[in-house]
This record gives structure tokens, sequence and C-alpha cells, in this order.
């Protein structure tokens, strides 16, 4: 009986707000964990996805606060902006899994530098590249060989799905 609450309860808005900002928190903790303890330094699109994780925790804290005031609207927008974010955050590991790939060019320095042109042309441009690149896969799990990217794309995506389902499940007044 207490699971089934408990079960409900996370597909409440005040559920999902409450389990996306800890779930947010958590991958902003793994992140930032390793990178200063690990040593695994982030290229500009490991940044780029940590934007949306930290917007979440903004909009699931004030939504959790609209849900408990009983703003409707408030409450909606907050859902529906949330599923954007992790659409977004979707997009953006979706687009760095690629990269890695190969699949793909990466943003303007974010790949191997230009090797075209004099010697000292193409130092200036390796001296001018960011240190780690987007096109390297620096960490993959060994039972996958799924990378942080692909991990990322996984779990933004459910969250998404998450989101429209709270979001669809509230009624219609």
């Amino acid at each position: 009986m207490a699971l089934q609450r408990c079960i409900s309860y996370l597909f409440t808005p005040s559920g999902l707000f409450a389990t996306v900002v800890f779930l947010s928190f958590f991958a902003m903790a793994a992140a930032l964990t390793s990178q200063y303890f690990f040593g695994l330094a982030p290229c500009p699109l490991c940044l780029y996805q940590r934007i949306p994780y930290l917007l979440a925790i903004f909009i699931g804290l004030i939504g959790y606060v609209l849900d408990k005031k009983g703003t409707v609207k408030g409450r909606k927008a907050a859902l529906g902006l949330m599923g954007l974010t992790f659409l977004a955050n979707t997009v953006i590991a979706a687009f760095h899994t690629g990269v890695e790939r190969k699949w793909w060019k990466g943003l303007e320095g974010c790949s191997a530098p230009d090797l075209s042109g004099s010697l000292e042309d193409v130092l200036a441009r390796i001296k001018a590249a960011p240190s780690v690149r987007c096109d390297e896969i620096p960490w993959a799990d060994p039972f996958f060989g799924l990378s942080m990217a692909n991990f990322n794309t996984i779990v933004c995506f459910c969250i998404f799905i998450y989101c429209l389902i709270v979001l669809f499940r509230l009624p219609k007044y």
C-alpha cells in the first residue's frame, strides 16, 4: 500500500517536480565529480548539456511552489517548460552523441583542427583549439560502450516522456 502511494505521488505535479529536481541535482553532482575528482574535463558540448539541468532545478522549485499554492496555469506552464527543457537537452545530447560517433561534424573548434595550409597556420589552429574535443569519448561504460552523452540522451528523453505523462494526466480545467 505504501509503495502504491509512493508510485502514485511520482505521477503528480509535485512528485514530478521533486523527482526531477533530485535527478537534476544528482546529474550535476555526477558531472562535477567526474570533472574534479576523476579528471574528466568537459568539452563545450558537455558544458551545454549542464545548462538544462540547472534550469530544471530552478523550474522544478518554482513549479513545486506553484503546485502547492494550487496555481493551475502556473503548474501546467512549469510542467510544459520542464518537458521542453529536457527535450532540448535530449537534442543537445543526441547531437553530441553523433559528434562522438563521427556521424556528423561538431561545433566549430570542437573537433580536430583543419590540417590544411602552411605549417604555421596548422600550429596556430591547434594552439587555438580547446584542449578537450567533442569528437572523442573520454569515458565509456565497460558493459555497453555508451558514453556519458549517450546516457544523457536516454535519461533526458525518459524525463521528457515523464513530464508529458504527468502533464496529460492533469485535469482539463
